[in-house]
């Protein structure tokens, strides 16, 4: 990497995107992004969570307004070129069942599915080697992909797209699915993420503020498409702002680290 903390990893400016039927999916947003931060971006189904996290990761361009990613302007660079210094994890993305833990990460300095043995060097393997444990997953050196959980198949996901050291990381609901035990050890390895590259610059979506590592230091709220919050999480994951984005009388509280979330009349009767 070659950005300092504190540098502009990600900047939205003025960003609207709208489709044939003029529906507008995400009006005017502004949002800036910096190398050492981990931003959850939280909001109910139908917010524009995804249409933002398309636009981070180059596969949708922004109808009017700017979108710039590491320092290049989308519309005036090879997005070929960009998105190989990115880090994008979907949970539904699939992985050749009948390859090795180790070699999964190994194909990440490739972007390629399958191995590409005579490209990688000792270094390379020895990375794999650092990421795996990094992601709580070295016990999973030659036990083959289709032995594995969802759990373990997730956080392989993420040693993977780290293979290419890249400057921004980009999670798309990586804890969907899991069990407590899974979800609890994936937040536990996204948090050590930021201890060994505190460059980089992490969005995590999700629904659910439960879901949120605690290493967790900026949040965007959004609802039908317009920003209801954004900053450091103290300010912006408040129960006046979660109320307002999920549409609820809700109370956050935050406990460890972690934060959780009930209607506030429970929290009420619970006292």
């Amino acid at each position: 990497m070659n950005q300092s903390v504190g540098g502009i990893a990600l900047e939205l400016a003025g960003v609207t995107v709208w489709v044939p039927s003029g529906e507008r999916l995400v009006e005017d947003i502004d949002w800036t992004v910096r190398h050492g931060e981990t931003w959850a971006l939280l909001g109910p189904n139908g917010a524009g969570k995804t249409t933002l996290l398309s636009l981070a990761d180059t596969s949708r361009f922004p109808s009017a307004g700017r979108v710039t990613i590491l320092g290049r302007t989308m519309g005036r660079v090879d997005i070929w070129t960009l998105r190989a210094e990115l880090g994008a994890v979907n949970p539904s993305t699939q992985m050749p069942e009948d390859l090795n833990a180790e070699d999964v990460v190994l194909t990440g300095r490739t972007g390629s599915v399958h191995p590409m043995w005579k490209k990688y060097t000792a270094d390379d393997h020895h990375r794999a080697d650092e990421l795996m444990t990094v992601m709580s997953c070295q016990h999973l050196r030659g036990r083959q992909v289709n032995g594995l959980s969802q759990g373990e198949r997730g956080r392989l996901r993420i040693a993977r797209s780290l293979m290419s050291d890249p400057e921004l990381l980009l999670l798309d609901e990586p804890a969907t699915g899991l069990d407590l035990m899974a979800r609890e050890e994936l937040l536990s390895a996204i948090s050590v993420i930021r201890t060994h590259m505190p460059q980089i610059a992490i969005v995590l979506v999700s629904h659910h503020i439960e879901e949120l590592p605690a290493s967790t230091s900026h949040a965007l709220l959004l609802r039908g498409g317009r920003i209801v919050s954004k900053g450091p999480v103290a300010q912006s994951l408040t129960s006046s702002h979660v109320s307002a984005c999920f549409g609820g009388d809700i109370t956050i509280r935050r406990h460890l680290g972690r934060w959780s979330a009930q209607l506030a009349d429970a929290w009420s009767r619970k006292e």
